[in-house]
């Protein structure tokens, strides 16, 4: 494993920042680290997985057939795990936008929201300035630069890809979808 250095010059204030969020979240507030996975590709299998037998490993052919991508927009809640995740066809502003309105309307009213987030330049376009002028109970905790590790909910998307997404057959973007959300349900439940 490498691990990258970064090189962003506030570095310390951005650490200090989410580091203090879960380790002392603020009273009335709920705290949610949130990302995007982007590329999620439905693959099928171009024969079928062999299974799992006495001294033999579970197989599976390395050619497959491609049927589209989805991106799964995912907010995991600091308190409990639970994580609201949703798939969009594609990764923009605008779908970056609608996530956030759903990850603030399942927020209870009387409570703030602190988002934890990686400097993707979705996450920081005007429309989303706007959405949050609009929303201020909701603010913005950005990790720095090269810390996604910073970030729990890229855990979560390493469990979501090891367990159900990488080895997964997937007929079609629909199927894909529906496993993702059938592992959601499971994952928090």
């Amino acid at each position: 494993t490498r691990f990258k250095l970064s090189k962003d010059p506030h570095f310390v204030d951005k650490l200090r920042d989410v580091v203090g969020l879960y380790l002392n979240p603020p009273e009335k507030a709920v705290v949610f680290c949130v990302d995007d996975k982007s590329g999620i590709q439905a693959l099928d299998r171009t024969r079928p997985v062999l299974p799992l037998r006495p001294r033999i490993p579970e197989r599976q052919t390395h050619d497959y057939i491609r049927h589209g991508t989805t991106c799964l927009y995912a907010a995991l809640r600091l308190l409990d795990g639970t994580v609201f995740g949703t798939c969009r066809p594609k990764r923009d502003t605008k779908e970056f936008v609608r996530f956030l309105d759903g990850v603030e309307q399942a927020t209870a009213a009387d409570q703030a929201i602190h988002v934890i987030l990686d400097n993707l330049s979705t996450h920081k376009s005007p429309p989303v300035h706007a959405w949050l002028a609009a929303h201020p109970r909701v603010t913005f905790h950005f990790i720095p630069t090269s810390s996604s590790w910073l970030n729990l909910v890229e855990r979560w998307f390493r469990e979501i890809t090891r367990q159900r997404i990488r080895r997964g057959t997937f007929r079609s973007v629909p199927a894909l979808i529906a496993a993702i959300e059938d592992y959601l349900r499971h994952y928090n439940t």
